[in-house]
């Protein structure tokens, strides 16, 4: 337990203040709303379902402004590469951004559920009370006038005994937005869930951006004013608690309560929405901007189980290790972009990416690449964005785990060490690099074949041999394979990817892996860094949390995860 908070402290303590703040927003408002005198006949009406719709609906604007933030790149990355407070703490909070996204859009979720239930009570007891005939306060405040003499006379948004709850529904301005918005949220949650995010990613993409509709829903939500309370005037000329009671004597023109007046709450969504609504539209303006910038292919190279490698050169194009862009091919699909990690390093005069099939977009861009007959087809590049494999230099000791494709970040790590060892920089801090790559299939290892075997004559060369140790684990293998592996286990080099270093069969032994580390590091800081799958973190982050010492002079893990 004392590992993992060492680890994760800042994390807990941000997560608590943000649901604070939801805590103290919906309490604030639920006691505003039950107890105001403001709003003493709109509960007459309909009881304590006032104060949950309104409170719910504070958090709902409160989170929505926040929902939009984590996906400002440019922001995140501004914040992360330029800003001096930004220290390692602060900069893995910015790795989790998709992961609070997601957070945020579930508490949206949440106060979206609350709000709709009290509102179908609300327009239940507004139809009760229109309908009622027992001379009851309720039923005198919901006849008040639409028409009246004065404007702001009526309290219950029924004008009549025959208007039902669905026709104020799709009429009211509140209504109607709310069903639009609610249906534009039930269709992004729903599209954004794993599976069909991973096996339909059109989908995702197309109905995530229904989040324009929701916003525009939302700011436009409380125009109509169908939740009324009374005016100031009012309520000093007939306050509540003098008049409730008398509500019978107040068309007696001798009687010192009149008729209570009533006003519309003002519209509040689009004033917590407009700040960060502004910030993401110029976020997108700058995206725009840079995508339309002239991208020229220098070089394709098909290597085996259909991956695609594309060199690139872009004006003003400037890059560091591990980060990555956004992908657009117009002649397959002109609106979606897709997000690929940089392999080259960023000494290299080129940016690289390498592309796997594993859908419909990557499926049909590999497949035009192919055609030799057609020109190669055009290209648009946004970014490069900051991620968490930028921060691998700042450790003395660094772990790179990569899963099948997952290995491109550290392709662009690995290349820059080389160049860096070729140009005798004094300046780099890190002293071992531990490297696991984890591939299903055997063709996967052709991919950076040719980088790892310069990078082990590099260091035979310079005496560093220790420097880099890296293991190659093969998970998808047949009799004959390991059969041939094991005959020439004896040659000087692999016979499955022709390294000095033998490839296994299976998964890491973690515990194992991570024990040997920290002996061997005993008072070092340990960067852990993964490209790869869900299951692959956990089993990772928990034996960075095991392993760590609470000894801050000790060895420390600290776990870093690719996301985008």
């Amino acid at each position: 337990m004392g590992n993992w908070v060492v680890n994760h402290w800042f994390s807990v303590l941000f997560l608590a203040t943000w649901l604070g703040l939801n805590v103290f927003l919906f309490v604030h408002a639920f006691l505003s709303y039950e107890k105001a005198d403001k709003y003493y006949y709109t509960r007459e009406i309909l009881g304590s379902t006032l104060a949950w719709a309104r409170a719910s609906a504070r958090c709902l604007n409160f989170n929505s402004m926040l929902i939009l933030l984590p996906v400002c790149r440019n922001l995140l990355s501004f914040l992360r590469g330029t800003c001096s407070f930004c220290r390692r703490t602060l900069r893995k909070q910015l790795d989790h951004n998709l992961t609070f996204h997601k957070l945020v859009a579930y508490m949206i979720c949440l106060h979206t559920a609350i709000h709709i239930i009290a509102h179908l009570f609300n327009f239940e007891q507004y139809s009760r009370s229109r309908q009622a005939t027992d001379g009851s306060l309720a039923s005198i405040l919901s006849t008040l006038s639409h028409q009246g003499k004065e404007e702001d006379s009526w309290l219950n948004p029924m004008q009549s005994p025959n208007m039902t709850v669905e026709y104020v529904t799709f009429t009211s301005i509140a209504g109607l937005t709310g069903v639009i918005i609610t249906i534009a949220l039930v269709l992004m949650v729903t599209s954004a869930m794993e599976f069909i995010r991973r096996s339909y990613f059109e989908v995702f993409w197309y109905t995530h951006h229904i989040f324009i509709i929701y916003f525009i829903g939302l700011g436009i939500h409380g125009i109509g004013g169908i939740v009324r309370g009374q005016t100031e005037e009012s309520l000093n000329e007939s306050h509540p608690h003098r008049c409730a009671e008398s509500f019978k004597q107040w068309d007696d023109h001798d009687s010192h309560c009149k008729h209570p007046r009533f006003e519309g709450l003002p519209a509040e969504s689009w004033k917590w929405i407009l700040a960060p609504g502004v910030l993401y539209i110029l976020e997108r303006i700058l995206r725009f901007y840079r995508s339309q910038q002239k991208v020229v292919i220098t070089k394709v190279v098909m290597h085996p189980s259909k991956v695609l490698e594309l060199q690139m050169i872009k004006r003003g194009f400037s890059m560091e290790v591990g980060q990555y862009i956004f992908v657009n091919c117009p002649s397959v699909s002109y609106l979606e972009w897709h997000p690929f990690t940089l392999t080259s390093a960023p000494e290299e005069d080129f940016f690289s990416i390498h592309i796997r099939a594993v859908g419909d977009w990557t499926e049909n861009l590999i497949r035009a690449f192919e055609q030799q007959c057609s020109p190669i087809p055009r290209i648009e590049v946004d970014g490069p964005f900051g991620t968490v494999s930028e921060d691998v230099f700042q450790y003395e000791v660094v772990v790179l785990v990569g899963a099948g494709i997952g290995v491109t970040p550290f392709a662009s790590i690995l290349k820059s060490i080389w160049y860096k060892f070729r140009h005798a920089d004094h300046n780099l801090k890190t002293q071992t690099i531990y490297f696991y790559w984890i591939c299903r299939e055997t063709g996967a290892f052709a991919w950076f074949n040719d980088l790892l075997a310069s990078l082990e004559c590099e260091m035979e060369e310079l005496g560093k041999v220790d420097f880099l140790n890296y293991r190659l684990f093969l998970t998808g293998w047949d009799s004959n394979i390991a059969s041939h592996a094991t005959l020439n286990f004896d040659k000087a080099t692999d016979i499955l990817t022709g390294l000095k270093q033998k490839t296994s069969f299976g998964r890491p032994m973690w515990d194992n892996e991570f024990s040997t580390i920290a002996n061997a590091h005993p008072r070092s800081v340990v960067g852990v860094f993964l490209c790869g799958p869900q299951t692959l973190a956990k089993s990772l982050s928990k034996c960075c949390c095991q392993y760590s010492s609470l000894d801050p002079r000790k060895v420390q893990f600290y776990f870093n995860k690719e996301n985008f």
